[in-house]
């Protein structure tokens, strides 16, 4: 090919038509050989199950599910849980599919490596959209290749049977896991609540009557003792002055009595005594016995023996007590009087000091309140928190109590065996005709390179174009190539020229 100008499109068909068996004998040959190839290799069966996945059949709105997390993280974790030694090895004892312990660990690897689950999901999943718990992934398909294709069905349904059974039973531990751990911290919140419903019992019984609630009332109480007390202070003055009056009314009734209490003596009643005896003698000798005045004579003359007898007989006696019984009664009531008077100011003073100590108790309870009300807001506040949480984690409770119930009666979401696997006929590996079509594009391509590679080792001038591009100057003429034609009408051999066109497969004209 001569490089230097530019390819027309004619200039690529020619190429094709000289290079057109360089690349169909290789796409021929090549399919062939990939056909062939692919019975190399020992063919794998692969089984095939469909599990759908079964939406909670308790309302959302009603039951809460306790499991929100991604079906396919979840499909992830029941798989590596399902895949694990532990459990795999059972199986692979019970089909016998390895005959020595070594080889239990390379068959157990070639069952992981065989197992994958595609998930499929609706397209009316995809529409409509999904509530607390759900997904739109409608199913699984669990597919698994193996050699065998009767073991590849039994390992199939084995390892779907397992996938059902390890999501029942994690749904279930994951369920009362939360069951547990709730009660758990219902029991904590509980014993919390309780130290708290304490703390706030001893402080209402430490700061009774001090408390926030309180802080009117003991105004109230604050000012209607003020008022008593103004009116006890008062009644104790009224009793003193009282008192006062009467101590002077006292002091004067005593004087005028112990004045007058001189004419009582027993020389004045003897001498009083012998005056009357004289003046009745008087009387009589000029009157008779029933005279006004002998009969009032008569009659003194009586009462003063009888205070002198009185008087003689009487004892000295220095009790005051006794001198008071002596008293008359206007000086006896005065000193009641004042007595009384003493006792109203005793009591009223005493009610005066026991109201100042309740003013004074008061007082300190409205002075102390807003630091009282601090530690109150603080302790009812604690109370509060502490009895929202435990409500809140006691109605948690009952709700997962309830999700797990369900889950135990296989309300929730399940996973139920929609199609069980058959036996393989046709293997999934190697795929002869992928493997054919793998030889054809091989093929075409190795055709095409050695074609491309023949046209650039190729220099010939085939045309006018190469002749400018090789000789940097244009052609002037061109003469076509001449060949002969042996069917000439004359039959005797005579040459006859005809010019003729070259072809892909006749050399190129000479050109100068």
């Amino acid at each position: 090919m001569i490089t230097g100008r530019d390819l027309t499109l004619d200039d690529y068909l020619s190429m094709l038509r000289r290079r057109v068996w360089v690349i169909l004998v290789p796409a021929l040959i090549a399919p062939a050989l990939g056909f062939a190839v692919s019975y190399l290799f020992s063919p794998i069966y692969t089984a095939s199950t469909t599990v759908l996945v079964e939406q909670q059949k308790v309302p959302g709105d009603l039951v809460k599910p306790l499991i929100t997390e991604d079906i396919m993280r979840r499909m992830s974790g029941l798989e590596q849980q399902m895949l694990s030694r532990n459990r795999l090895l059972p199986l692979v004892e019970r089909l016998a599919l390895a005959k020595s312990p070594e080889q239990s660990d390379a068959v157990i690897q070639d069952i992981r490596n065989g197992f994958k689950i595609v998930p499929v999901t609706s397209d009316a999943a995809r529409r409509r959209p999904t509530r607390p718990g759900e997904t739109d992934v409608a199913g699984f398909n669990l597919n698994f290749s193996y050699s065998n294709p009767h073991l590849a069905q039994q390992l199939c349904n084995q390892l779907t049977s397992m996938l059902i059974d390890e999501n029942i039973r994690a749904r279930e531990q994951a369920a009362q896991g939360t069951t547990d751990f709730l009660a758990r911290q219902v029991e904590e919140a509980k014993r919390n609540l309780d130290e708290q419903d304490a703390k706030l019992a001893a402080f209402k019984r430490q700061y009774v009557g001090q408390l926030p609630e309180d802080a009117d009332s003991n105004l109230k109480i604050l000012m209607g003792l003020n008022s008593q007390l103004d009116a006890v202070t008062q009644s104790i003055n009224r009793a003193q002055q009282d008192k006062a009056y009467a101590e002077s009314t006292l002091a004067q009734q005593l004087a005028s009595w112990r004045s007058s209490d001189a004419t009582t003596s027993p020389q004045a009643l003897e001498q009083r005594l012998s005056t009357l005896q004289s003046q009745l003698i008087q009387l009589q000798a000029r009157y008779t016995d029933d005279y006004p005045d002998v009969i009032k004579t008569k009659a003194d003359i009586a009462e003063t023996e009888k205070k002198l007898n009185q008087s003689a007989s009487a004892k000295p006696v220095a009790n005051s007590a006794k001198v008071d019984a002596a008293e008359p009664p206007e000086i006896r009531q005065l000193r009641v009087q004042i007595h009384q008077y003493e006792d109203a100011a005793n009591q009223a003073t005493q009610q005066q000091k026991r109201l100042q100590d309740q003013i004074k108790i008061y007082q300190s309870r409205v002075a102390f309140s807003p630091a009282v009300e601090e530690q109150y807001k603080q302790l009812t506040r604690d109370y509060e928190s502490a009895r929202k949480f435990y409500d809140d984690l006691l109605a948690k409770r009952s709700q997962s109590a309830m999700a797990t119930d369900m889950e135990r009666q296989q309300q929730g979401e399940q996973f139920h065996l929609l199609n069980p696997a058959g036996i393989p006929t046709d293997p999934s590996f190697p795929n002869r005709l992928l493997f054919a079509g793998g030889g054809l594009a091989g093929g075409l391509a190795l055709g095409c390179a050695l074609a491309l590679w023949l046209e650039f080792k190729d220099k010939a001038i085939r045309n006018d174009l190469d002749v400018e591009a090789v000789m940097g100057m244009p052609a002037l003429i061109s003469l076509p190539w001449v060949v002969v034609d042996e069917s000439a009408n004359n039959g005797h051999g005579n040459l006859a020229g005809r010019s003729t066109e070259p072809s892909s497969s006749e050399s190129q004209p000479i050109e100068v």
